[in-house]
């Protein structure tokens, strides 16, 4: 029994054999993928990632430093332009301009008693011109009067500068004395709030910013900031349309414009990190609860080919350009050429094309084929091993695996 069952498992292998053998008869070469070269509409895009943030915000830092007060706001408060944020103490600030206005005062009055002696000195000049011109009095007396006139008339002038420099001292001590009451600038809501009443506000000294103490953002127009790679940022044009996703309102999708495109790279941690350009991106229909911060992707579309002829991204490889006999190498001439294998006659044959705009999944093709062709597009390996006129035929496994994908 058991000699007869190992028999039929021996026949059983054989047949199978026999009939692999069968069915890959006559297919000789490299298995392969194919697709008919046709037209389609190409959409390109460029995806990059960033941040939420308002379109207008106001970072609030001190002018004057000191310990925070009052503090009326959180975060998450609503403001109008003008409401009152916070006071840093005034008592400084207060005594400062109070110093310098009595000493606005006591110039006003210096310059007073000034004026009344230059008028004096003049009153005398004349007088001693005059008894001067009918011989009463010496010429030292009239010099004596004309010597005492320029004086007072400095001294009045002198002081008159003196009471200008007072004021404008005044001026600024009042400047820096309404500093210390802080504002809101515009309308919008309390999106950070980085000091508690009680704490030290600093300002910035040379290139050493100061503490940024609330942030106020209109979140009623927000926009997306996002880091666009250096090979992708040409393709970047103001107006564009784009596609905007938020990690925070999964499955929706946000209609974008593109309103800014950087000129200078952004600056960089490390000299590791990719170059990128900042590219900030409008959205215009943002949910009402949005809030700065969130994290974004955004598509953005750069162009667009209707009706176009296109073969798969993957059909396309690069081919070393084989010199004529006897010809030289140009050093400055290209040493390779784009192109796609088509499947003729059961051979491979390169095929150079010209590539215009790139899609998702596929290329335009401005030249070199016409429609109709079949491109080989896989696998990955056999394309790049693959030479002209090698053997192929079509990989009907991958076919059969395509129809029990969609029966299922």
């Amino acid at each position: 029994m058991k000699k007869k069952y190992v028999a039929l498992l021996a026949c059983g292998v054989v047949l199978a054999v026999v009939v692999g053998v069968l069915a890959t008869r006559g297919e000789k070469g490299q298995a392969v993928l194919l697709a008919t070269v046709a037209r389609e509409n190409i959409t390109a895009k460029v995806s990059a990632n960033g941040k939420v943030q308002a379109v207008k915000k106001v970072d609030i830092s001190a002018n004057v430093m000191g310990q925070v007060t009052r503090l009326a706001v959180q975060e998450g408060d609503a403001v109008k332009a003008g409401d009152f944020l916070l006071e840093i103490d005034p008592v400084r600030s207060r005594a400062a301009a109070q110093g310098l206005d009595a000493n606005r005062e006591a110039m006003a009055h210096d310059l007073e008693t000034a004026r009344a002696r230059a008028a004096q000195a003049r009153s005398d000049f004349r007088r001693a011109e005059a008894n001067r011109q009918a011989g009463i009095i010496a010429q030292s007396d009239f010099e004596q009067a004309r010597t005492a006139l320029s004086t007072a008339e400095a001294t009045a002038l002198a002081v008159q500068r003196r009471l200008d420099q007072a004021r404008a001292d005044l001026a600024g001590a009042k400047d820096l004395l309404s500093k210390s009451t802080i504002k809101a600038p515009m309308d919008g809501i309390v999106t950070a709030k980085r000091i508690e009443q009680g704490e030290t506000a600093v300002i910035g000294v040379q290139n050493q910013a100061g503490t940024v103490l609330l942030t106020i953002s209109d979140m009623s127009k927000v926009e997306a900031e996002m880091e666009v790679d250096e090979a992708s940022i040409p393709n970047v044009k103001l107006g564009q349309e784009a596609q905007v996703r938020i990690d925070a309102y999964p499955n929706q999708l946000f209609k974008g414009e593109v309103t800014e495109v950087g000129g200078s790279p952004i600056l960089k941690a490390s000299t590791n990190e990719a170059i990128k350009f900042k590219v900030k991106v409008w959205i215009k229909n943002p949910p009402l609860s949005i809030k700065p911060g969130l994290s974004a992707q955004a598509d953005i579309f750069t162009g667009f080919r209707e009706n176009a002829l296109a073969v798969p991204l993957q059909a396309l490889v690069m081919k070393e350009i084989k010199l004529k006999p006897g010809e030289k190498r140009d050093p400055l001439a290209p040493r390779e050429e784009e192109g796609v294998y088509l499947m003729d006659k059961g051979k491979a044959r390169f095929q150079a094309v010209k590539t215009g705009m790139l899609g998702d999944l596929n290329v335009e093709i401005l030249g070199g084929l016409k429609g109709g062709e079949q491109v080989i597009t896989g696998p990955f390996k056999a394309l790049r091993e693959l030479k002209d006129e090698d053997p192929v035929h079509l990989d009907k496994s991958k076919k059969k695996d395509e129809k029990s994908d969609e029966r299922k």
